[in-house]
């Protein structure tokens, strides 16, 4: 047969009735999406944008990337796009990866590195999370000859938990330069404690070659429909990967909207201090229920539970679709995003009448 085996048997990671598109009345909590929606000056830059959408867009988002060099204060040619920072993730792994080359991230962190590394015949290197965190220093001791990259997603999907700037420049440290270090900041709009947080914007300006941040418009800026990623990398890295990617792989609508979220700070604040109050509401009631809560700077929390995919089961039948993730490698841990407020009143009452059952046998 002319499969390949390695893709033949990548792993099922979701349970199929969770990945359905959600029926009437269902509240999804399951994609850590922006309950507030797109920036309103996104949303009329599009409208203006419709009807050019017969013609092809432009092939290099040079609009786009123009716009995001000016605003992070980079060159343009150190800044690429993609559909989705996870095509980020596929065209790194396409790029880097020859067949039984390793790969090494957390073991319970973004399934969509070890599902790319495999994709390419790679050998994924998992190092247990430690306390829902990144262990960079076991990371840095797995590293070996045969390693091609290092993926390390900070603010942690799907725990929330965050590597603060000391544990990362050791880590920098550490790595050798031929391995590259993926640092995915898919959720760094939602940290709050930023002296704490690692710079490594200003790594990249500073020169170091082998270091590329992965960013995306899907969560804070409220685009995730719109599959708009970005990358921040050393000139010569960008110039690289940029041979990999597909032509027109980013549509005219998403960078339209990227263009105009980027200005909208308003928005974004707003955003930003909803996901704050939500945390904060969503934590003390789940802890009065008696669960434990895993401190994290997104706009998601991860919950210890005694059974995490029987426990989504049933709240999927009381019209709750929520995260288990045993799947990816964390079980007795569920992941809930962030919804709107009588949302989240609902599913505290639905949880509640699911776990008072339980705590009275």
């Amino acid at each position: 047969m002319y499969y390949k085996d390695f893709i033949t048997e990548l792993p099922a990671y979701k349970p199929a009735k969770l990945i359905r598109q959600p029926s009437a009345g269902l509240v999804k909590l399951s994609s850590n999406e922006n309950p507030l929606g797109p920036s309103p000056l996104a949303l009329a830059a599009m409208q203006d944008a419709l009807a050019g959408v017969h013609r092809y867009p432009d092939s290099g988002a040079w609009g786009l990337k123009q716009k995001l060099a000016e605003h992070y204060g980079l060159e343009r040619e150190m800044v690429t796009c993609s559909n989705g920072s996870d095509e980020l993730v596929f065209l790194l792994c396409l790029a880097f990866l020859r067949e039984g080359d390793e790969v090494v991230m957390a073991e319970g962190t973004f399934i969509s590195y070890l599902l790319r590394t495999l994709e390419m015949g790679g050998q994924a290197v998992q190092v247990p999370l430690r306390n829902y965190t990144h262990d960079l220093e076991a990371m840095a001791a797995a590293i070996t000859p045969r390693t091609r990259l290092l993926f390390l997603c900070n603010p942690n999907n799907p725990t929330g938990t965050t590597n603060t700037a000391a544990e990362v420049a050791q880590l920098l440290k550490q790595v050798p330069e031929e391995v590259l270090i993926v640092a995915d900041e898919a959720y760094i709009e939602f940290v709050e404690h930023t002296a704490e947080y690692p710079d490594l914007l200003s790594e990249l300006r500073r020169g170091r070659p082998n270091l590329i941040l992965l960013r995306t418009f899907a969560k804070i800026y409220g685009l995730a429909g719109l599959r708009l990623g970005y990358a921040f990398g050393p000139v010569e890295l960008i110039t690289y990967l940029e041979r990999s990617r597909p032509t027109f792989n980013v549509n005219t609508l998403a960078q339209t909207a990227g263009i105009a979220a980027l200005d909208d700070t308003a928005h974004l604040e707003r955003s930003r201090e909803y996901s704050r109050r939500s945390r904060i509401w969503l934590s003390q009631e789940l802890e009065a229920l008696g669960l434990e809560v895993v401190p994290g700077d997104t706009n998601f929390l991860a919950v210890k539970v005694r059974d995490d995919v029987a426990l989504a089961a049933e709240l999927l039948e009381k019209g709750f679709m929520i995260m288990s993730l045993t799947g990816w490698g964390l079980p007795g841990l569920i992941r809930i995003s962030f919804g709107m407020e009588d949302e989240h009143t609902r599913f505290i009452e639905a949880l509640s009448s699911i776990l008072k059952p339980l705590s009275c046998r």
